[in-house]
């Protein structure tokens, strides 16, 4: 069996030319995030974007929560998933990035679907439990701050159906995760939060070494 391949610049391409369906709404949204400061390494790769439409159909998804929300390249790729009468909380520490996508969730023709809540996440989802419970959300994508990625995983799980899914991204951090010099509290927060999913007895997992690293996490039985 082989060994997991190094991604060059010319497989990258090949990939991209003969598996991503992006279209001129999502490239549109894409290419002017590129423009903002960081933007390329903020945004979700557009092949990312593709496996969480693929993920939200394969679970059945007509209610998708998203903690980060940025431009909303991600967002865009979850409302379209989760179809007419579907919806997409998601949320953003200031309202200035997801205006950028605005819109585009427009020309897609999903902006009804999606519930944009402005504001510290882990305030976010304590009133979504508030609001709602337990157990009334598909899917859960966390793209937030690093730091709080523990804080927020736990609240995605407790939000989560049983058999639902929770996609954490950046569960590699630009490969920070296995340099010992780095110290940083990002870099920190990441690894200990690996660790401790290894040993989470409430969900099954996998870390797949894809874009910065996307950990799925599928919601055992209560």
């Amino acid at each position: 069996m082989a060994n997991q391949v190094v991604v060059t610049r010319e497989l990258d391409d090949y990939i991209r030319a003969t598996s991503l369906r992006e279209d001129d709404v999502l490239r549109g949204l894409r290419e002017e995030t590129a423009l903002l400061p960081a933007g390329s390494a903020m945004q979700v790769t557009p092949e990312e974007g593709q496996l969480l439409h693929l993920l939200a159909g394969l679970v059945g998804a007509g209610t998708v929560l998203e903690v980060g929300t940025f431009t909303g390249y991600a967002t865009l790729c979850l409302a379209r998933a989760v179809g007419p009468g579907g919806r997409v909380v998601t949320c953003d520490i200031t309202g200035r990035w997801p205006d950028v996508g605005r819109p585009y969730w427009e020309r897609a023709g999903v902006a009804d679907r999606i519930d944009l809540r402005v504001g510290p996440a882990e305030r976010t989802l304590a009133a979504l439990a508030e609001e709602h419970g337990t157990g009334w959300v598909d899917l859960v994508f966390v793209d937030a701050d690093k730091v709080g990625v523990g804080a927020y995983f736990d609240a995605a799980v407790d939000l989560v159906r049983d058999g639902g899914l929770v996609v954490v991204d950046n569960t590699l951090f630009f490969g920070r995760v296995v340099d010992p010099t780095a110290q940083d509290a990002d870099t920190v927060a990441i690894r200990e939060f690996n660790a401790s999913l290894l040993t989470d007895p409430r969900v099954d997992i996998s870390m797949l070494p894809a874009a910065d690293g996307i950990t799925l996490a599928r919601r055992r039985p209560r």
